[in-house]
């Protein structure tokens, strides 16, 4: 099976019709303010999270923005909205825009085989036959190479550890790291969630020259003024990053921060960043490529990330290997398409949720967001709470959701 193209220029047509209709710019009641901190405030109350930020934007403004509960609990320091997140995964569209930009540029092209650009690249195989209990598999190779779109869009075969018990397994007997694993399936056969955007990490180092923050900071953060966002926290500026709390039962148990506040520079996680500066990264979505007047990314590439690159395919739910890291996600999952670094929600669950075609993703820590360019809204909340889709973390993703939309005029 190979993805087909999306219609990249129907895709613009409606983008520009959403635009052409919106009559007025969106904006939140000031009830809506009211009974969205009233919720957050509830939820810390109650024990959902020990403190969360959230923010709302328009494409040339803030519309909400409050910050609740403690950054950290054991020194009693109030949430701020200021506060640095450990982002994570929510790295992964940044490094897609990365990849968009070097597009633009006719650097590369989406139907490249990744070799062409890490020409010691192999794939170690796909899986044909694993047994468990010896931690033991047979591989055949790949039915086609690995594509910069079949890695933007999950479809690689490329997992995490963390996810799938399979790949679990094999790391716990080899101790090998994701990208020396065996496939999962043919590139392009399925949807797994994995370290594809690490590969395109190092793909933007490559062509560009520059190592991946250097590249992020003069080409989107700097243009962006996201002066928060990046793989090492100053040591000024450690006091005001979150602890990361795990939820054991009934329980919320603190992990200290510790000291350097430094990551690997990794295409798919990694990042600091505080919602405010996460802001300004959705409004490059909402303003179509452009910021201040100036463009950063072709419309062109805007609508191609916004649209399905996954043909038939849908957003498959993702189980849990390790149940302390996360719990089976993701929203939308056997419904949803995905373009080149987001999730596309198809028509809602429920009513009164975010539109069809909204862009989403979110990091390992329950910091999420979500664009709505039918809406012309987008939405960050930031918590710090292990695992991955806890319950009551994703409550208040979707309380806060329904809240937006129901004080949206």
């Amino acid at each position: 099976m190979t993805l087909r193209r999306p219609p990249i220029a129907l895709a613009l047509l409606v983008l520009a019709g959403v635009t052409a209709g919106a009559q007025s710019r969106a904006a939140l009641s000031a009830e809506g303010k009211t009974a969205l901190s009233q919720y957050l405030a509830a939820a810390v109350a109650r024990g959902d999270v020990p403190g969360v930020v959230g923010l709302v934007v328009s494409p040339d403004g803030v519309l909400y923005e409050g910050a609740f509960g403690k950054r950290d609990v054991a020194h009693n320091t109030a949430m701020s909205q200021d506060t640095i997140f450990r982002i994570a995964s929510m790295t992964k569209p940044i490094t897609s825009v990365a990849v968009m930009m070097l597009v633009d540029a006719g650097a590369l092209r989406l139907d490249d085989p990744v070799a062409n650009y890490l020409p010691g690249y192999e794939s170690p195989g796909v899986i044909a036959r694993f047994d468990a209990s010896a931690a033991s598999y047979d591989a055949r190779p790949p039915a086609r190479p690995t594509t910069i779109r079949h890695l933007l869009t999950h479809t690689s075969g490329i997992g995490y550890a963390w996810s799938s018990p399979v790949l679990a397994r094999l790391q716990q007997a080899t101790q090998k790291g994701e990208l020396d694993l065996p496939r999962l399936h043919d590139p392009g056969e399925r949807w797994t969630y994995g370290a594809s955007t690490r590969v395109l990490g190092q793909i933007v180092e490559k062509v560009s020259g520059q190592p991946l923050e250097t590249f992020f900071r003069e080409r989107i953060f700097a243009p962006l003024q996201m002066t928060d966002t990046t793989y090492t926290v100053p040591t000024a500026n450690a006091p005001r990053v979150v602890t990361i709390h795990r939820r054991n039962g009934a329980a919320l148990a603190e992990v200290p921060n510790p000291d350097p506040l430094q990551t690997d520079l990794r295409g798919d996680g990694g990042l600091y960043g505080t919602a405010q500066d996460y802001g300004r990264f959705v409004q490059l979505f909402l303003n179509r490529g452009t910021v201040g007047g100036m463009r950063l990314v072709s419309e062109t590439s805007i609508a191609a990330m916004g649209a399905n690159h996954i043909g038939a395919v849908v957003v498959s739910e993702q189980p849990a290997a390790d149940a302390s890291r996360s719990r089976p996600y993701p929203l939308g999952a056997g419904r949803d398409k995905f373009g080149l670094g987001f999730q596309i929600a198809a028509a809602p669950g429920e009513p009164g949720m975010r539109s069809p075609g909204s862009l989403s993703w979110g990091g390992i820590n329950n910091t999420h967001f979500w664009i709505d360019p039918q809406r012309r809204i987008g939405v960050v909340l930031l918590m710090q709470v292990l695992p991955f889709y806890d319950e009551r973390a994703i409550a208040v993703l979707r309380d806060v959701e329904r809240l937006v939309y129901r004080h949206l005029q």
